[in-house]
């Protein structure tokens, strides 16, 4: 199946690019970055130092990844997002001294299987989002998002549940279920968690 890398791309040898992925134009993936399998990293994206990407994740137009994040399988990262890395940036000591890489410590945005950050949203490290988790478009994600939720808003706050085919859930005839009207599946919510139902 091989890796395409566009020409304009500017792709580190040191970065690890799986079977079957794509870097498109301009975009920038950096040093000992590794990616998956069939991933694909749309024009203008950046990828940090370190980045890891586990198989099937898209990084849509100009998202942009800065390390140490982590991506698990199966990800998507819309147009323009930004995942943060600094707790409180500066460009220059208390000194008036530029900083350098190693006068912080960079802090990592985690992204948990299947789960979909919208456009042009802004995930301030560190969080984690969880499982099939879906961030809407134009949100700022600064705590942590539970498996499944739909998270909306600044900052981002939960606004409905989602099951794996990315729908909202709607409420099932028994208490605390919830179903998904693409998929028929069953998920049971449990003190503001949400988990599938035994099959």
């Amino acid at each position: 199946m091989g890796v395409t890398i566009q020409p304009s791309a500017d792709v580190s040898d040191e970065a690890t690019i799986g079977e079957g992925s794509s870097v498109w134009h301009l975009a920038q993936v950096r040093e000992k970055a590794v990616l998956g399998e069939n991933c694909i990293v749309g024009r203008g994206a950046y990828v940090g130092t370190g980045v890891t990407m586990g198989d099937n994740c898209k990084l849509q137009n100009y998202a942009l990844v800065y390390e140490p994040a982590v991506l698990e399988d199966g990800v998507f990262v819309g147009p323009a997002v930004v995942f943060t890395n600094d707790h409180f940036p500066r460009s220059i000591d208390p000194d008036g001294r530029l900083k350098r890489g190693d006068d912080w410590e960079a802090v990592g945005v985690t992204c948990r299987q299947g789960s979909s950050i919208g456009a042009r949203s802004v995930c301030v490290a560190p969080v984690t989002i969880g499982r099939w988790a879906l961030v809407a478009a134009g949100s700022v994600v600064t705590k942590d998002v539970p498996d499944f939720a739909l998270v909306a808003g600044v900052p981002a706050r939960r606004i409905r549940w989602v099951g794996r085919a990315g729908v909202p859930l709607e409420p099932g005839d028994a208490p605390n279920t919830w179903v998904c009207p693409k998929t028929g599946e069953t998920y049971i919510e449990d003190n503001e968690s949400l988990t599938e139902a035994a099959k």
